[in-house]
């Protein structure tokens, strides 16, 4: 197998692996946690062994708000019709941080892909974080920060087409608010990052809104530069891999007319700590 860089600050293509050679999973996991992200690219696999390969990084997460794929509830269907116009996952998030403890990451399996569009793009929360001034990074340090599942998958999104499609469902189950440090110390890597995102995360903690809005603001702005940032660009057989607590992501809708359609296993995390 070969481990092939997307670009200077995260991201790799893994040519030449299998998922399913338990053999091959510590080489493959070390990869994860030095880029964060990874693209495994030639898999032709079963659901089974998508979730085979998954437990070996740990249990299961079973989303509460994905339709999951017939025959397998750990596994959830990421689908856009060709006459669809909403792609779920548009803005810059990071899966789960609305739990207690936010999943280790998600496991994609790209089944179909259009013929062009469909990326998902990725940010470095750790290139991120490093490149704040040293009087910034102090500031931001204590704080804590209020992630919601809320106003994401509740009843607002019950007059969505997502919801309407059946894509998205159980809106009585976002129910969760948790509290989690401004900036994290990785639990795998030890490197630190930040941990907010434009979706989830509602509120810093102890400042006013105006105060929170602003400095939230000032964050996103940026953590959004292209310098902290890679695209994958799908192909059929990918099995893609990214870390929830090292990156942000968020899918490009630009192939309207076409179908995407993926399987996606997430796994548990742990805590988070300063």
């Amino acid at each position: 197998m070969e481990v092939k860089p997307l670009t200077g600050g995260l991201g790799a293509e893994i040519v030449g692996a299998d998922i399913r050679r338990e053999d091959q999973f510590d080489a493959i996991k070390s990869a994860f946690v030095e880029y964060s992200v990874i693209a495994l690219r030639g898999q032709s696999v079963s659901p089974q062994e998508h979730l085979t390969f998954a437990r070996r990084f740990g249990p299961i997460n079973v989303n509460r708000f994905f339709k999951p794929v017939d025959g397998h509830p750990e596994i959830a269907t990421v689908l856009k019709e060709k006459d669809q116009k909403e792609a779920v996952g548009e803005g810059w998030h990071t899966d789960h941080s609305y739990d207690q403890e936010p999943a280790m990451g998600s496991i994609l399996h790209a089944l179909e892909v259009p013929p062009h569009g469909g990326d998902t793009l990725f940010v470095s929360m750790a290139a991120a974080y490093e490149a704040l001034s040293p009087t910034m990074r102090g500031f931001l340090d204590d704080l804590w920060a209020v992630h919601s599942s809320r106003h994401v998958f509740g009843a607002s999104i019950v007059d969505t087409e997502a919801a309407k499609s059946g894509r998205l469902g159980n809106a009585e189950a976002a129910t969760q608010d948790t509290l989690h440090p401004v900036v994290i110390t990785h639990p795998l890597s030890g490197r630190r990052g930040l941990f907010v995102n434009p979706v989830f995360t509602t509120e810093i903690k102890g400042l006013s809104a105006d105060e929170s809005a602003a400095v939230l603001g000032m964050i996103y702005d940026h953590c959004k530069q292209p310098e902290f940032q890679c695209r994958l660009r799908w192909q059929v057989g990918d099995i893609a891999i990214w870390d929830n607590r090292a990156t942000w992501h968020k899918a490009i809708n630009d192939y309207h007319g076409f179908r995407r359609l993926m399987h996606r296993v997430t796994v548990e995390g742990v805590a988070l700590t300063r």
